[in-house]
């Protein structure tokens, strides 16, 4: 057998396990299992690809492999489960990044080689092109989840961003049609990041779900259009797994949100149009605060508890402590149910690794469309942490900026209990009448701290 056959037999069953990767991340219980087929099919196709003949140095390859891995391993240890947005945004932009600079490498070395005809020219014009932006945008995003970033950018922005557009498209075109001149391919790099950083400014944070989605399926795309490039069918093959499961779950978080893509690209920030209502002709004084004692008295008599999870259960970590107060509720001989809003935290998915991570059984954990039926039939909902995905402004208000968005009806359980530290409005910036509602108590303070109190209490009721 030759080292081709290796090569190609490798690559196959990389690309097999790709596959079997991507349809165990669909499903809880398989996930697990789905991210080491994955990670063990990209170690495969790193390992068969050092076979090919073209390499120069084997060396430089394994230096860059250890401290690859030992910078991957380090970021799994460190970081927190409320910063894995902004390190899955700043992956999606090395995956694009590093997309445009293999690509640029390889179509210098075919102009070299006088090699470097119109196809290759147009694979690696799109590469530059979709990678640049994925680069420029990720890391836009990743500064505005940390809000670190505030300017959404200026007066005359979207009419900038068209003409940006439209002399890049330009530029791929004449990078097709002169392959050997490298300055064509340069500008359309440089228009490509230009583009990123003013496509992505503009997004509030409301939108950030969408926009990490919309992103990883960029830097897929990028991976995809750079195995043209290299013709490599694995990369062709990987990408496309990438770009396409992106794209799918993109529309998945604009559906959620009753957005459309376009609305989140080029419309302004749900904030920046609220233009509204002041926050004392919502609540005014029809606020009522609770205590913990009181809210474990409410749960002492309840048959049924649905527990919300937001944000602000992430930054408090209190995942671990609403598992025991769940251990507690159940040995009571009470039902106890989770309902995820299907962009809750600041990535799809954010809430269910949580609370999977705090063992909690995946049977317990109900999407949208399961819990909402339920709720009339709730006696107490316990919401932590989360705003606008159980903002009724968002079912009964046709003005607000998040009219038609689905949201869990939280407010049609007999009682509801919000754990926030203040009224603070959530990602879309405006307020939320269930705060003021005649069946909803605020229990202000610390998520996890409040849970605690909350487990303590039902232990001396």
């Amino acid at each position: 057998m030759t080292t081709p056959d290796i090569i190609s037999i490798g690559y196959l069953i990389a690309a097999v396990l790709f596959i079997l990767g991507l349809k165990g991340l669909g499903r809880p219980r398989t996930a697990p299992r789905g991210n080491l087929m994955g990670a063990s099919g990209m170690l495969l196709a790193v390992l068969v690809t050092m076979l090919d003949q073209a390499i120069i140095s084997y060396l430089a390859l394994a230096v860059a492999l250890v401290i690859g891995s030992a910078v991957g391993a380090l970021l799994a240890v460190k970081v927190k489960m409320t910063s894995m947005p902004e390190l899955v945004a700043l992956f999606n932009g090395f995956g694009g990044g590093a997309s445009v600079l293999v690509a640029i490498a390889s179509f210098i070395e075919a102009i070299e080689l006088g090699r470097a005809d119109n196809q290759l020219a147009t694979a690696a014009a799109a590469t530059a092109l979709i990678g640049a932006v994925t680069f420029t945008g990720s890391v836009i995003a990743f500064f505005k989840l940390q809000e670190s970033l505030k300017w959404s950018g200026f007066t005359g922005l979207p009419l900038a961003r068209a003409m940006v557009m439209v002399v890049a498209l330009l530029l791929v075109v004449m990078v097709a049609l002169q392959p050997d001149t490298r300055a064509w391919l340069w500008a359309l790099v440089a228009a490509g990041l230009i583009l990123g950083v003013i496509s992505t400014v503009a997004i509030g944070g409301a939108d950030m779900p969408v926009v990490i989605a919309l992103l990883n399926a960029f830097s897929g795309v990028a991976a995809s259009t750079t195995g043209f490039v290299l013709d490599n069918p694995l990369l062709i093959i990987a990408g496309s797994l990438v770009g396409a499961s992106g794209l799918i779950l993109t529309q998945i978080m604009c559906k959620a949100m009753n957005r459309s893509i376009f609305e989140v690209i080029f419309s302004e920030t749900p904030a920046a149009v609220a233009g509204g209502r002041d926050d004392s002709d919502v609540y005014g004084d029809r606020v009522t605060s609770t205590s913990a004692e009181e809210v474990a008295m409410l749960l002492e008599v309840a048959d049924r508890v649905v527990i919300v999870p937001g944000y602000g259960l992430a930054v408090a970590q209190a995942q671990h402590a609403v598992r025991d107060l769940m251990t507690s509720l159940e040995a009571s001989g009470k039902e106890v149910m989770f309902g995820i809003h299907p962009v809750a935290g600041r990535m799809p998915g954010h809430m269910n690794v949580l609370l999977a991570e705090a063992e909690i059984g995946y049977e317990h954990l109900l999407d949208m469309d399961q819990i909402n039926p339920t709720f009339s039939e709730t006696d107490v909902t316990i919401v932590i942490g989360a705003n606008d995905v159980v903002n009724p402004a968002a079912r009964n208000d046709p003005s607000s900026p998040i009219a038609g968005m689905p949201i869990l009806d939280v407010d049609e359980s007999r009682t509801v209990v919000v754990i926030k530290r203040s009224l603070s409005p959530g990602f879309a910036g405006i307020a939320n009448p269930l705060f003021a509602a005649d069946n909803a108590l605020m229990l202000f303070g610390d998520g996890k701290q409040a849970v605690i109190d909350i487990a303590a209490a039902l232990v001396t009721v």
